[in-house]
């Protein structure tokens, strides 16, 4: 039997709706919500089918893609780890508005960073359902942050979470503003 835990934890970090995983093992939402509660006991067969869906296939070959495509983005955009903030690809045009070494800031976390209105938003993640895998996208309006080496300019932010192959998820992180202001 999978405890009620290691479910729920497993289901989140693929990022999955429980509607979901109950389709894709024939039963229904509830179902789902009672085994990950404890409530419900899961079949051996029920054991080994879940197994197979959660089964990890770490692809470096998709991370490696997935940060080409950031650092080749035209526009200002930069890939974080969701949980750390730690930073993992940015774009030219990203490194273009920061005022340091990209290189010397790749695996660091870039929270400390952050303008009082991407605080308020990371703090609203829970509430919105984005860890549960119930939002995948957020978009907001920030403010600037004040800070001389990786400044954050004034507008519209888009968060969008993406799963990578170790079964953690980033964050595509995109500003929209005038970039040649």
């Amino acid at each position: 039997m999978v405890p009620a835990l290691p479910l729920r934890h497993l289901r989140r970090l693929a990022g999955m709706k429980q509607l979901h995983l109950a389709d894709l093992m024939g039963v229904t939402q509830p179902t789902v919500s009672r085994w990950e509660n404890g409530t419900l006991p899961l079949t051996v067969e029920q054991t080994r089918t879940l197994q197979k869906i959660f089964a990890a296939r770490p692809d470096p070959a998709q991370d490696a893609a997935l940060k080409r495509l950031v650092e080749t983005s035209k526009s200002p955009v930069h890939l974080i780890c969701d949980r750390t903030h730690r930073l993992l690809a940015a774009s030219s045009t990203r490194a273009a508005d920061w005022r340091v070494d990209i290189a010397d800031y790749l695996g660091r976390s870039l929270l400390v960073y952050a303008s009082e209105e991407i605080l308020a938003a990371e703090a609203r993640l829970d509430d919105l359902g984005w860890h549960d895998g119930q939002l995948s996208s957020l978009a907001f309006d920030t403010g600037a942050n004040g800070d001389p080496d990786i400044p954050i300019r004034p507008g519209p932010m888009l968060w969008e979470r993406v799963t990578l192959s170790d079964g953690s998820s980033g964050r595509l992180v995109t500003s929209f503003y005038d970039q040649h202001a």
